[in-house]
Formats: structure tokens, C-alpha cells, sequence
């Protein structure tokens, strides 16, 4: 593992169709970055409802573990179109040693979410890695905001000032300039509070811009064609973060690379996929202290 671990964050996109084809791309893609750790949201059971799930399978594509936790169940119908079932997040490693879940506010029928903690094994000792699924809709701000404030709450709780750095990872569905995004970066108050975490991407590249894609931050793209049936959510933005709580004058919490993965396509022309309808991030952050 060395210096630094490599943590990869990634919304699967449950179990839409092709499936098997989605995870061998995935899978492929990821033993090819070799990470540390993957986060995954919107994880879910293979047959919908019980047993392995799609963490489970990545998880044994790259030799690793998987820790699941469901952050929602449904029945026939309540959740659009699609048959009962259940969905959550998940926190892929070689070595897990504790975990701890935290249901978020706003929580709806078909749609509430969790915060997923893992302790994961490093080379500077234990790291807590977190992953997360905010709430989606376009005037969620709101719910996104109580969401970041029970997050900050629960990371502040395992942190003291010698403790490594925490790495806090997923799905946001807010993009850099929405106020539940800046207020995790320190650059507004919510509540009457303050806090800071490091935007990974933001500490190596500039902000994307109109026109820009993948390789510039964006995560949500119109050049994935899986997007196509959300498109109402509005496209070509950057959703998915890597955070890193503030860097420490031994060096741990140095975010050393940071880029957009996951974004090869498999298959010709207008029928070619990617592995999700998100692309990952991912980053490589410092946890042992500098000699």
C-alpha cells in the first residue's frame, strides 16, 4: 500500500441492464487502477431482495472484501417501476476492522440514506473511510444540507488532532457551487457552523467548465449514454467527490493525484456503454507521515 492509499468512489447504478457486462467492465477497469479501497453507492443485491450483491462481485473481481449496508427497501411499486427490492452502500477492502452506519435525515418511503464508516487497514495505521448518497432531486438543497450536517457531525465524532486524516467519499448530487458543497469545504456556514474538508479534485485541477468532460472533473456526462433516462437532472456536472479532512503538518491528508476513471466504453456506436451512468473518482492520499 505504501504512502498513500488509493481510494476510488463510484455510483453503480443498481442492477440496471447489461448487468454481467457492467460489472466485468468495472471490474477490469478497477484492477487496472489497483486501489485500496472503492466506495460504492447504490449497491444492491443481484437477485433485488437477499444475497450477493454487486459489491460482493467487485469485491471478488479484486481480491478484497466487501462490507454492504442497505439504506433503503421497497416493495412492487414503490420505487417507479421497479419490483421490490433494496439498495445501499458499500465500502470495499483488503482489510475492514470496524463499521458503523448512520441513517441521514430527510428520509422518504423508496428513498432514504445512510452514512457507511469503515476503519480500513493502512500502513499508517487505521483510516476511516466514509461513503455516502445524498438525496438527487434538483431543489433537494435543502435535505442535502441536513444530510452534510449529520455527515459532519459523525466524522467529527471519531476525530481528535492527532487522529489520520478521514477520507469521506460518494455521491452528492450537488455540484461545487451549491451551498451543501461549500459548506463541506469550509466556504459558507450552515446551522451556525463551519467546517473543512479538502476537495481532492479541486487541490490538483481547476473547476470544468462549459463544454468540458470527463478528463476535466465531470462525473454526470452526456457522453455517457447511460445518462440518457435522467436527463431531465440536467447533465455534464461534477457530483462525485473524493474529501479529505484538513491536512496535517506531518504531511498525512496530502492528496497527491486525483482524476476522473471509469469512463472506458465497451461495444460500437450508439450501443456502446460504460460501467455505471456515473464515472468515478479517484484519488491517492497521503497517510503516513513524512520521514
Amino acid at each position: 500500500m505504501g504512502a498513500n492509499l488509493r481510494v476510488v468512489t463510484l455510483n453503480f447504478w443498481g442492477t440496471e441492464a447489461p448487468l454481467e457486462q457492467r460489472l466485468a467492465l468495472a471490474i477490469r477497469q478497477l484492477v487496472s487502477l489497483a486501489p485500496d479501497v472503492v466506495c460504492l453507492q447504490e449497491a444492491r443485491p443481484l437477485d433485488g431482495v437477499s444475497g450477493v450483491t454487486t459489491a460482493e462481485r467487485i469485491a471478488q473481481g479484486l481480491g478484497m472484501t466487501a462490507h454492504y449496508a442497505t439504506a433503503v427497501s421497497w416493495a412492487d411499486g414503490a420505487h417507479g417501476k421497479l419490483p421490490a427490492g433494496q439498495e445501499g452502500l458499500a465500502v470495499i477492502a483488503r482489510s475492514i476492522l470496524e463499521t458503523r452506519t448512520l441513517a441521514l435525515p430527510e428520509a422518504r418511503p423508496a428513498d432514504a440514506r445512510l452514512l457507511l464508516s469503515a476503519q480500513v487497514a493502512t500502513d499508517g495505521g487505521p483510516v476511516w473511510v466514509h461513503t455516502t448518497h445524498l438525496h438527487y432531486r434538483l431543489d433537494d438543497g435543502l435535505a442535502r444540507e441536513h444530510q452534510v450536517l449529520a455527515i459532519d457531525d459523525a466524522i467529527r465524532g471519531l476525530r481528535t488532532d492527532t487522529s489520520p486524516p478521514q477520507i469521506l467519499c460518494g455521491d452528492f448530487n450537488a455540484t461545487p457551487d451549491s451551498d451543501e458543497i461549500r459548506y463541506l469545504r469550509g466556504l459558507t456556514t450552515l446551522a451556525g457552523r463551519r467546517t473543512h474538508f479538502q476537495d481532492a479534485w479541486l487541490r490538483l485541477h481547476r473547476e470544468p467548465g462549459p463544454g468540458d468532460g470527463p478528463s476535466e472533473g465531470i462525473t454526470w456526462s452526456s457522453e455517457n449514454r447511460l445518462t440518457r433516462p435522467l436527463r431531465s437532472l440536467d447533465l455534464d456536472r461534477r457530483i462525485d467527490y473524493v474529501f479529505v479532512t484538513s491536512r496535517k503538518k506531518d504531511g498525512r491528508g496530502t492528496i497527491h493525484s486525483c482524476q476522473v476513471a471509469l469512463t472506458e466504453r465497451e461495444g460500437e456506436g450508439d450501443a456502446a456503454i460504460c460501467a455505471s451512468d456515473h464515472y468515478a473518482v479517484m484519488a491517492d492520499v497521503q497517510v503516513v507521515p513524512n520521514a
